[in-house]
Protein backbone atom coordinates (compact mmCIF):
# COMPACT_ATOMS: atom_id res chain seq x y z
CA UNK A 1 0.00 0.00 0.00
CA UNK A 2 2.68 2.23 0.96
CA UNK A 3 4.38 1.96 -2.35
CA UNK A 4 1.22 2.44 -4.39
CA UNK A 5 0.75 5.82 -2.66
CA UNK A 6 4.65 6.53 -3.25
CA UNK A 7 5.31 7.19 0.23
CA UNK A 8 8.63 8.40 1.10
CA UNK A 9 9.97 10.16 4.57
CA UNK A 10 9.66 13.60 3.35
CA UNK A 11 6.47 13.39 0.77
CA UNK A 12 4.71 11.82 4.80
CA UNK A 13 6.65 14.97 6.43
CA UNK A 14 5.82 17.60 3.69
CA UNK A 15 1.83 16.45 4.60
CA UNK A 16 2.06 16.45 8.23
CA UNK A 17 3.35 19.82 7.96
CA UNK A 18 0.63 21.09 5.19
CA UNK A 19 -2.17 19.20 7.86
CA UNK A 20 -0.57 20.97 10.83
CA UNK A 21 -1.47 24.23 9.17
CA UNK A 22 -4.91 23.06 8.26
CA UNK A 23 -5.40 21.18 12.11
CA UNK A 24 -3.28 22.95 14.27
CA UNK A 25 0.64 21.28 15.52
CA UNK A 26 -0.89 19.35 18.59
CA UNK A 27 -3.37 17.41 16.02
CA UNK A 28 -0.94 15.97 14.17
CA UNK A 29 -0.94 12.50 14.89
CA UNK A 30 0.37 9.32 12.48
CA UNK A 31 -3.29 7.77 12.67
CA UNK A 32 -4.46 11.31 11.04
CA UNK A 33 -1.69 11.61 8.34
CA UNK A 34 -2.77 8.08 7.39
CA UNK A 35 -5.90 8.79 6.99
CA UNK A 36 -5.34 11.63 4.86
CA UNK A 37 -3.36 9.39 2.81
CA UNK A 38 -5.90 6.85 2.33
CA UNK A 39 -3.73 3.66 4.17
CA UNK A 40 -3.03 2.32 7.60
CA UNK A 41 -0.97 3.47 10.42
CA UNK A 42 1.68 0.62 9.72
CA UNK A 43 2.28 1.54 6.36
CA UNK A 44 3.64 5.07 7.49
CA UNK A 45 6.02 3.43 10.29
CA UNK A 46 8.40 2.60 7.59
CA UNK A 47 9.15 6.06 7.42
CA UNK A 48 8.28 7.71 10.50
CA UNK A 49 9.19 5.96 14.21
CA UNK A 50 6.51 7.19 15.90
CA UNK A 51 4.20 10.61 16.47
CA UNK A 52 7.22 12.46 18.13
CA UNK A 53 9.69 11.76 15.39
CA UNK A 54 7.36 13.09 12.85
CA UNK A 55 6.70 16.35 14.64
CA UNK A 56 10.49 16.52 15.09
CA UNK A 57 10.70 16.24 11.17
CA UNK A 58 8.16 18.83 10.61
CA UNK A 59 10.07 21.48 13.28
CA UNK A 60 12.83 20.63 11.19
CA UNK A 61 11.32 21.40 7.80
CA UNK A 62 9.40 24.45 9.44
CA UNK A 63 13.12 25.83 10.83
CA UNK A 64 13.84 25.94 7.15
CA UNK A 65 11.05 26.79 5.57
CA UNK A 66 10.56 29.94 7.78
CA UNK A 67 14.54 30.67 7.37
CA UNK A 68 14.41 30.64 3.93
CA UNK A 69 12.20 33.26 3.24
CA UNK A 70 13.40 35.69 6.12
CA UNK A 71 17.24 34.94 4.39
CA UNK A 72 15.65 36.16 1.11
CA UNK A 73 13.94 39.30 2.82
CA UNK A 74 17.24 40.64 5.00
CA UNK A 75 19.79 39.87 2.25
CA UNK A 76 21.77 42.74 1.13
CA UNK A 77 19.86 44.57 3.99
CA UNK A 78 21.47 45.98 7.11
CA UNK A 79 20.55 47.89 10.44
CA UNK A 80 16.31 49.32 10.03
CA UNK A 81 15.91 47.82 6.77
CA UNK A 82 17.23 44.50 7.58
CA UNK A 83 15.71 44.69 11.18
CA UNK A 84 11.83 45.49 9.39
CA UNK A 85 12.46 43.06 6.66
CA UNK A 86 13.34 39.65 9.37
CA UNK A 87 10.15 41.36 11.62
CA UNK A 88 8.07 41.15 8.88
CA UNK A 89 8.95 37.90 6.87
CA UNK A 90 8.71 36.28 10.28
CA UNK A 91 5.56 37.83 10.87
CA UNK A 92 3.99 36.64 7.01
CA UNK A 93 4.89 33.04 7.96
CA UNK A 94 3.68 33.03 11.53
CA UNK A 95 0.11 34.16 9.97
CA UNK A 96 0.20 31.93 6.83
CA UNK A 97 1.65 28.36 8.10
CA UNK A 98 0.43 28.32 12.02
CA UNK A 99 1.29 24.59 12.65
CA UNK A 100 4.32 24.95 10.71
CA UNK A 101 5.35 27.78 12.86
CA UNK A 102 4.26 26.38 16.00
CA UNK A 103 6.34 23.06 15.15
CA UNK A 104 9.61 25.52 15.00
CA UNK A 105 8.76 26.24 18.96
CA UNK A 106 8.94 22.32 20.44
CA UNK A 107 12.06 21.97 22.46
CA UNK A 108 13.92 19.54 20.38
CA UNK A 109 17.07 17.29 21.15
CA UNK A 110 20.18 19.32 20.66
CA UNK A 111 21.85 16.88 18.80
CA UNK A 112 19.07 16.94 16.07
CA UNK A 113 18.85 20.69 16.08
CA UNK A 114 22.73 20.85 15.82
CA UNK A 115 22.00 18.70 11.88
CA UNK A 116 19.26 21.06 11.43
CA UNK A 117 20.25 23.67 8.65
CA UNK A 118 17.34 25.72 9.23
CA UNK A 119 17.84 25.47 13.36
CA UNK A 120 21.43 26.66 12.34
CA UNK A 121 20.78 29.44 9.76
CA UNK A 122 18.18 30.78 12.19
CA UNK A 123 20.83 31.45 14.90
CA UNK A 124 23.13 32.54 11.91
CA UNK A 125 20.95 35.28 10.31
CA UNK A 126 18.88 36.48 13.71
CA UNK A 127 22.75 37.27 14.97
CA UNK A 128 24.11 38.78 11.95
CA UNK A 129 21.05 40.95 11.66
CA UNK A 130 22.19 42.99 15.08
CA UNK A 131 25.67 43.05 14.27
CA UNK A 132 24.79 46.27 12.86
CA UNK A 133 24.06 47.61 16.46
CA UNK A 134 27.35 46.76 17.25
CA UNK A 135 26.58 44.53 20.49
CA UNK A 136 28.88 42.28 22.70
CA UNK A 137 27.59 39.63 24.92
CA UNK A 138 25.84 39.46 27.06
CA UNK A 139 23.95 42.28 25.28
CA UNK A 140 24.11 40.43 22.13
CA UNK A 141 21.69 37.33 23.30
CA UNK A 142 19.70 39.15 25.84
CA UNK A 143 18.59 41.28 22.42
CA UNK A 144 17.85 37.91 20.67
CA UNK A 145 15.68 37.17 23.39
CA UNK A 146 13.81 40.33 23.25
CA UNK A 147 13.43 40.27 19.87
CA UNK A 148 11.99 36.18 19.95
CA UNK A 149 9.77 37.20 22.66
CA UNK A 150 8.48 40.30 20.95
CA UNK A 151 7.75 38.99 17.48
CA UNK A 152 6.53 35.46 18.63
CA UNK A 153 4.01 37.54 21.19
CA UNK A 154 2.97 40.32 18.56
CA UNK A 155 2.12 37.37 15.87
CA UNK A 156 0.42 34.88 18.46
CA UNK A 157 -2.18 37.57 19.51
CA UNK A 158 -2.86 38.59 15.92
CA UNK A 159 -3.00 34.80 15.23
CA UNK A 160 -6.15 34.42 17.73
CA UNK A 161 -7.56 37.99 17.62
CA UNK A 162 -6.00 38.56 20.77
CA UNK A 163 -5.73 41.95 19.91
CA UNK A 164 -8.95 43.17 20.45
CA UNK A 165 -8.29 47.08 19.70
CA UNK A 166 -9.68 49.50 17.09
CA UNK A 167 -5.88 50.29 16.17
CA UNK A 168 -5.05 48.99 13.14
CA UNK A 169 -3.04 45.90 14.06
CA UNK A 170 -0.58 46.31 11.29
CA UNK A 171 0.13 50.08 11.74
CA UNK A 172 0.51 48.82 15.84
CA UNK A 173 3.22 46.00 14.40
CA UNK A 174 5.03 48.64 12.15
CA UNK A 175 5.59 51.06 15.45
CA UNK A 176 6.62 47.83 17.67
CA UNK A 177 9.12 46.57 14.47
CA UNK A 178 10.27 51.08 14.94
CA UNK A 179 10.44 50.99 18.71
CA UNK A 180 12.26 47.84 18.75
CA UNK A 181 15.06 49.51 16.58
CA UNK A 182 15.16 52.71 18.50
CA UNK A 183 15.77 50.15 21.71
CA UNK A 184 18.71 48.14 19.98
CA UNK A 185 20.76 51.45 19.09
CA UNK A 186 20.42 52.89 22.51
CA UNK A 187 20.35 49.31 24.07
CA UNK A 188 21.63 49.62 27.82
CA UNK A 189 25.25 48.39 28.29
CA UNK A 190 25.50 45.16 31.04
CA UNK A 191 28.78 46.73 31.66
CA UNK A 192 27.52 49.93 32.50
CA UNK A 193 29.57 52.05 29.37
CA UNK A 194 27.10 54.73 27.63
CA UNK A 195 26.37 53.40 24.16
CA UNK A 196 23.70 55.77 23.26
CA UNK A 197 24.62 57.48 19.81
Amino acid sequence: MAARVGLTADRVTRAAADLADEVGFDNVTVSALARSFGVKDASLYSHVKNVQDLRTRVAVLAAGEMTDRIGMAVAGRSGKDALAAFAHAYREFALQHPGRYAATWIQLDPDRVAESPGHLRSIELTYGMLRAYSLDEPDLTDAVFLLRSAFHGCTSLEATGGFGHSRDVEASWKRAVDALHVLLEHWPSAKGEDRTR
